[in-house]
């Protein structure tokens, strides 16, 4: 982290001289990674052919390991306010959680950011009930991968597990959790069928 802009622009400059760069980024290089950096630099420069090739966002691989709580709508807010303002982050918060948007948090928790989180928890919790399910996932598809389910009113009690390798999807007004499981209905018509 905050080397980004020299690892692009060295990757560009090795491209410039005809050799064959490929800049890695975590999850999907789309989604809070290198690729929209790298077409930033080039803007307006088309002597570098640039391909992107997708990846498994943290996002979603986390959503597998908890079941299926990204079944109907939901937003991705990274709480890093390295790049965005805090208050910018807080209105996207509360925006998504009024809106009853499944959320999925990105760098929740770093060894300098620690009131993300804790503020983060609070501005959610002004649309949502404590019961609502909260999946912590961390090194999702790592080794030393681990994945709780717990609510909105207990999360914080797992914040010294949470860091930059975590992400926390927290349910919408639907989300249940069942089997250690979280789900959130699509809205299929389930009549008689035992939920």
């Amino acid at each position: 982290m905050t080397h980004e802009v020299e690892r692009c622009e060295k990757a560009i400059a090795i491209a410039k001289e005809g050799k064959l760069v490929a800049v890695v980024s975590s999850g999907d290089s789309g989604i809070y990674g290198m690729a929209g950096l790298i077409f930033e630099l080039l803007s307006g420069d088309g002597t570098v052919e640039v391909e992107v090739i997708p990846g498994v966002p943290a996002f979603v691989a986390a959503a597998s390991l908890l079941g299926a709580p990204l079944m109907h709508d939901f937003a991705s807010i990274s709480l890093s306010d390295l790049l965005t303002d805090w208050d910018l982050i807080e209105a996207r918060l509360e925006a998504a959680s009024k809106a009853d948007f499944v959320i999925a948090l990105y760098n929740p928790k770093s060894s300098k950011r620690i009131e993300g989180l804790i503020r983060a928890i609070d501005v959610i919790g002004r649309s949502r009930a404590g019961a609502t399910p909260v999946g912590i996932v961390r090194n999702a598809s790592r080794k030393d991968e681990e994945v709780i389910v717990t609510t909105l009113a207990d999360a914080l009690s797992f914040a010294g597990k949470i860091d930059m390798l975590t992400i926390l999807i927290i349910g919408n007004s639907s989300t249940y959790s069942s089997g250690g499981r979280m789900i959130t209905p699509r809205g299929y018509k389930l009549e008689g069928k035992g939920r």
